[in-house]
């Protein structure tokens, strides 16, 4: 059993887990990952942070992309009407 650093709830079952292997503390719901025989550390959350900021700015250029073609479709249409 090994101890969650952030609850220190103290029966974190690890038994049939190796090293790497990632869990969540059944007490707290941290995502945990085992680091040893009866260790677990927190688990890189950094990574899934990343890659939400990185969808995040996916989405940002792409509601800028229908911003620029919504002004491209108003210019049309009012030299249209001008016609």
């Amino acid at each position: 059993m090994a101890t969650c650093p952030e609850c220190e709830y103290d029966e974190v079952n690890t038994e049939d887990m190796e090293e790497g292997d990632t869990l969540s503390c059944p007490e707290c719901g941290k995502t945990l990952v085992v680091t040893g025989a009866d260790e677990v550390d927190f688990a890189d959350e950094d990574d899934d942070a990343l890659d939400e900021d990185e969808d995040d700015e996916e989405e940002e250029e792409e509601d800028d992309d229908d911003l620029e073609d919504d002004e491209d479709d108003d210019a049309e249409e009012e030299e249209d009407l001008d016609e």
